[in-house]
């Protein structure tokens, strides 16, 4: 138990470099808030609802972070800061991290999956602050969703989600080889999509005046010889 707990804090040292040892990691509220959350969920297993219920509320009075007892967690979470809320049916791969103000929402059960109404996170995924996953969708490995995203579609593994609603972005090589990324958005002149638009559409009206400009140009050149011709 104290290797998987040593194990646990170097994960989250890993993706974190402000504290200076491992022993300030046990007083983050997302490590405290796991904590007590393995616990809840274990009552939640024995259907003993009521003491589930109160672990939960003590979790979330100390940690500003709510994480419902059924909610199925794997190894190596980190919730960076605080004010995330997880819901029942979430289910949460091995070494994810969900930064400040995300949501793991449901939907209506009749949207998706009998009594299924909260997305999969799959290994390595990285949320970041103020995106909401909504529904009973599948984030695939090691993809990443950007700040205030609002996803309510399955991602393929390896994507990079922005806006509202959040559509993949491009990225190069580089970008994709990369480990870890805070807060899972590249620190890139790279553009979302809409943005994309309009910078497509600014290059093609420079291209359009460029070339009306050659046109004038070649017309006011051809006038004088038409005049002396003429």
């Amino acid at each position: 138990m104290l290797t998987r707990l040593a194990d646990y804090l170097q994960s989250i040292k890993a993706r974190d470099p402000a504290p200076r040892s491992q022993w300030e990691i046990l007083l983050y509220p997302g490590t405290l808030a796991v904590g007590l959350h393995r616990v809840a969920h274990w009552l939640y297993e024995g259907e003993m609802w009521f003491a589930a219920r109160f672990v939960n509320h003590v979790a979330r009075f100390l940690t500003a972070i709510d994480i419902h007892p059924g909610a199925k967690i794997g190894r190596n979470l980190f919730i960076d800061h605080g004010f995330v809320v997880i819901g029942e049916t979430a289910e949460i791969g091995d070494d994810v991290t969900i930064y400040q103000g995300a949501t793991l929402g449901g939907t209506n059960p009749t949207n998706g999956m009998a009594g299924k109404r909260h997305p999969t996170l799959e290994d390595g995924v990285i949320v970041s602050l103020g995106a909401a996953i909504l529904g009973p969708i599948t984030v695939g490995t090691r993809a990443r969703i950007g700040a205030n995203a609002v996803v309510t579609k399955t991602v393929a593994p390896g994507a990079v989600m922005v806006g509202i609603p959040a559509k993949p972005m491009p990225m190069d090589a580089t970008e994709k080889a990369r480990g870890f990324t805070p807060y899972g958005t590249p620190c890139t002149e790279q553009y979302d999509q809409a943005t994309q638009k309009l910078e497509i559409m600014r290059c093609e009206l420079e291209r359009m005046r460029a070339t009306v400009g050659d046109l004038l140009a070649e017309r006011d050149a051809r006038q004088p010889q038409e005049r002396d011709v003429g």
